[in-house]
């Protein structure tokens, strides 16, 4: 074979690989499509926070979510219920804005995404949130990854890089399942490199029409005895009225 010869063979195949390699923001997309459904949501959010094993603290929440007709990124509006010296306060996410509300004070004051909410948990993971809105995917390795019930899984490894002011996250690392693009896993980083955060989606069961993880489980980034358990439950599709997302309508807010 000449030297011509070869080299468009190497070109054929570079083209063939290429060609044959997945689209990394459509497998984001397809991912949080599993997490998220379409319509406006609501779902109840258990959080429980252990040490070494020991529960220590735990939060109930009821969030209620739907896409912005702007961009397709979620409004949520998470309503605290327990434990009760929190119920009644409000946590709203709509665009870039996140804000918090206390009927005790009546005062709304802006949040971090960052900030902690319970144990490993920040507000931004207590939100609605499709990914593929304020991150760019870049695919990194087809591996096989041990999920979140200590099962092998073939994957597709994503990096992600937070295009958005609002992104709770720099930079992501995250596992979606080769098979049916289920979310595996993800590791979230601070902007300094520093790991956060690990988090396992898990138990996956019908809800609202597919197959959706009904656990998370974080893990500090340091501490790897530190961990913080989100159950969702109480899957519905209610109407929610638009109204519900913006701020000066917390003081008046009433679940249907």
């Amino acid at each position: 074979m000449t030297i011509r010869s070869l080299f468009l063979a190497a070109l054929v195949f570079v083209h063939l690989a290429a060609s044959a390699a997945p689209d990394a923001q459509e497998l984001l997309r397809a991912s949080d499509a599993i997490r998220n459904p379409g319509r406006p949501f609501a779902v109840k959010v258990t959080l429980a926070e252990f040490e070494a094993g020991k529960q220590v603290d735990a939060s109930t929440l009821m969030t209620y979510s739907r896409a912005q007709d702007n961009n397709g990124q979620f409004a949520s509006l998470v309503s605290f219920v327990l434990p009760a010296r929190d119920a009644g306060k409000l946590m709203l996410r709509n665009g870039d804005d996140l804000w918090f509300y206390d009927p005790s004070t009546k005062a709304s004051v802006r949040l971090s995404p960052q900030q902690r909410l319970l144990g490993q948990a920040s507000n931004g993971d207590v939100i609605t949130v499709n990914l593929a809105k304020d991150y760019s995917a870049k695919l990194l390795a087809e591996e096989d990854v041990t999920d979140g019930e200590r099962k092998t899984r073939k994957s597709y490894k994503l990096g992600l890089t937070a295009t958005s002011n609002s992104a709770t996250y720099t930079t992501i690392e995250y596992w979606v399942d080769a098979e049916n693009n289920r979310p595996i896993k993800g590791r979230f980083f601070a902007e300094s490199g520093r790991l956060l955060k690990t988090v396992y989606y898990r138990r996956y069961q019908a809800q609202l029409g597919r197959e959706r993880p009904t656990e998370t489980v974080i893990i500090d980034g340091l501490n790897p005895q530190s961990v913080t358990l989100m159950r969702f439950t109480d899957f519905a599709m209610p109407a929610i009225p638009q109204t519900w997302f913006h701020r000066d309508h917390l003081p008046r807010f009433q679940p249907e």
